[in-house]
């Protein structure tokens, strides 16, 4: 939870804290409201917390909600013991001021995608610098965090985990730039809803130790820094 506003200008410059919301005060109002939550999806969980601290403490211009999912599934269908489960999370976030939504953003964070063939790196630029290999077929592993703005409610977070292990799945790439381009201009034409994609994947692809062709390979975790892909779509 982030709150601004005029209000709280003076704890800065002067240690004046007669208009200061306390972030204890905000840890407890969160916890103790969640109670009073009677959704269940992220994002009408932030719009509720946003619009009811506004309502609470009318001095704050502004206030912005954030949650991440610990996403856990039943051991067994039915059960009361759970696991966790994943590795991806949802998340949302909202932004309200004036007590209108500036702001409603989703996404899906952690995605860890291991394909064992059908994916290319080559033709890149070569110089003194360069000591990658050329590699026509190559086992891809990458990280992808994403986030969609949607104006009006929607649950699509089901519907963007599909679209991405289906992509991943089905298309053969050239490089993880055009994995995840076509990642977005998928869920742009199958979402209507959404106006805007924001994707970022990590290159974690395994070093190879040893290899027998393309049918059996040793390989190692890279190492690091990683290549980092960003790409934001919009309608």
């Amino acid at each position: 939870m982030l709150l601004y506003g005029d209000t709280f200008w003076p704890t800065y410059t002067t240690g004046d804290n007669t208009g200061l919301v306390a972030t204890d005060s905000m840890k407890n109002f969160i916890q103790r409201e969640t109670l009073n939550f009677t959704g269940f999806d992220l994002e009408t969980y932030c719009r509720f917390l946003a619009g009811k601290f506004l309502a609470t403490y009318p001095r704050t211009e502004g206030i912005q909600v954030r949650a991440l999912e610990i996403p856990y599934t039943g051991v067994v269908d039915g059960s009361v013991a759970f696991a966790p489960c994943g590795p991806e999370r949802a998340m949302a976030q909202v932004e309200l001021r004036a007590g209108e939504v500036v702001e409603s953003r989703s996404g899906l964070h952690g995605f860890k995608l291991l394909r064992l063939g059908g994916s290319a790196f080559t033709g890149f630029v070569r110089d003194q610098y360069t000591t990658l290999p050329e590699i026509h077929n190559r086992p891809l592993h990458m990280w992808l965090d994403l986030e969609w703005l949607c104006p009006r409610p929607a649950l699509l977070t089901a519907r963007v985990r599909e679209i991405v292990h289906g992509v991943f799945h089905a298309f053969e790439s050239g490089s993880i730039q055009q994995v995840i381009y076509q990642i977005g201009t998928r869920m742009l034409a199958e979402l209507p809803a959404v106006t805007e994609i924001r994707l970022e994947a990590n290159n974690r692809t395994w070093d190879a130790v040893a290899e027998r062709g393309e049918e059996l390979g040793v390989y190692t975790d890279a190492r690091p820094p990683f290549g980092c892909l960003g790409l934001t779509l919009c309608r």
